[in-house]
């Protein structure tokens, strides 16, 4: 697990950076719920001629359920109103909706769209949100996750995340892409293509770009991207091993663990590739750093006290602390976007689990209930956490909620996918 270093096979990446392709997407199953779920009546849009399949409703409706959240009413057979003064909400309550979708798609000139949604409350009988939209073909599914994330945030008090991206690194035979694609797995595009391994992508604050370590110079070296135009550059190329990047909150400076003095150390580097600056020091592994959400802390994995675990350490350098305490091996942390939890990998009983730390209390949360676990990261939102482990032999992506109640497995026929990273 500590592989951002030690695992690296020196091998030269036959890496090429061609714009950006869509294939194929996940299958997602969804397992577990909230122990008390928001019932949502998510009633289909009066629909226009010509307008992208599946419906508005259909994705949205799946992006909630994702969550564990809400459950779908049953809409069939039902008046089927697209506007408020339509609603009927004695026909909802007797099909036990807390909350009603409704709404309509009409065609424009040029392939456009016009949509327009409300959010009713099924029990007081209000309106609790109406939003409208002039939009593309391509932007439909983009609108659906926006609606998700209105009626999540209406309804539960907290932002929804569907509308964010996950990256992960994906293989097939022989070759390797890394991908960037909707939360729900959906619109994959690739980013980089490989007959070798690609690694360790992970999103700017601002979405615009993403880290990755690639051996096109037959050793690892950090590159940053641009998601817009392709284009990307070296920022740490030192000679030895430049593995583990992360991203300082303020998207200027970078994280990165280097072997140019001597064992893995961490060190701070300028995203332009300037600035470099040593935080660690000693003969241990130092590896995998990660920010606090101000910015003001660093948390790492370390063998320094003779077994891998979480410690912290001042961003601008200082003595590092030990953090994680309970099982002889931790590694991979993440930091909830409240700065309230850490989410890493544990190992007990030869099984590799995501765990969640309350940071406050000490106190530990085993959120899988899988062997072969890594690379966890949290949802802009806090709500979920993304990991990646093994089912039947092949590598699939897993999402978690904080409470551990709800599953959703992320899959491709025939296919591998790893490394996964949660972006804004």
């Amino acid at each position: 697990m500590l592989r951002a270093v030690l695992l690296f096979p020196l091998v030269c990446l036959a890496l090429l950076s061609a714009p950006f392709s869509a294939r194929a997407a996940m299958e997602i199953e969804v397992v577990g719920g909230a122990a008390s779920q928001i019932a949502v009546a998510m009633v289909p849009f009066q629909a226009a001629p010509g307008q992208p399949a599946p419906a508005l409703t259909e994705i949205a409706g799946n992006d909630l359920e994702r969550s564990g959240q809400f459950r779908r009413v049953d809409v069939g057979g039902a008046q089927q109103p697209f506007s408020p003064a339509q609603v009927n909400y004695e026909v909802w309550r007797g099909r036990s909706a807390d909350a009603l979708v409704i709404g309509q798609v009409t065609a424009l000139p040029g392939r456009r769209f016009d949509v327009r949604f409300y959010l009713l409350d099924a029990v007081k009988r209000t309106q609790l949100a109406a939003f409208s939209y002039n939009i593309s073909a391509s932007q439909w599914r983009a609108t659906a996750h926006q609606i998700a994330d209105i009626v999540h945030e209406k309804l539960t008090g907290i932002p929804g995340a569907f509308s964010s991206r996950i990256a992960y690194v994906q293989k097939q035979g022989k070759r390797y892409e890394l991908r960037v694609a909707d939360a729900d797995g959906q619109n994959p595009r690739t980013v980089v293509r490989s007959s070798e391994p690609v690694i360790s992508p992970r999103f700017s604050p601002d979405g615009a770009r993403v880290l990755y370590v690639s051996f096109e110079d037959r050793k690892p070296v950090v590159y940053v991207q641009s998601l817009q135009d392709g284009g990307r550059r070296k920022v740490a190329a030192f000679k030895g091993s430049n593995s583990a990047p992360a991203w300082a909150p303020d998207g200027k400076r970078l994280a990165v663990v280097l072997t140019r003095d001597e064992a893995s150390q961490i060190y701070l580097i300028n995203a332009d590739g300037s600035g470099l600056a040593r935080l660690t020091r000693g003969g241990n592994i130092d590896t995998e750093p990660v920010f606090s959400r101000d910015g003001k802390t660093l948390y790492f994995t370390s063998d320094r006290g003779g077994s891998a675990q979480i410690y912290q350490m001042p961003a601008g350098g200082g003595e590092p602390r030990r953090v994680s305490f309970s099982g002889s091996y931790n590694v991979s942390p993440a930091v909830s976007p409240d700065g309230r939890y850490l989410a890493y990998i544990n190992r007990e009983e030869g099984r590799f689990r995501v765990v969640l730390h309350e940071l406050a209390s000490g106190q530990i949360r085993v959120l899988t209930d899988t062997a072969r676990d890594e690379s966890p990261s949290f949802a802009p939102n806090g709500q979920a956490v993304l990991y990646a482990t093994v089912q039947g032999g092949r590598g699939i992506l897993g999402t978690v909620s904080v409470d551990g109640k709800t599953r959703a497995r992320l899959s491709e026929s025939g296919v591998d996918a790893r490394e996964p990273a949660w972006g804004p």
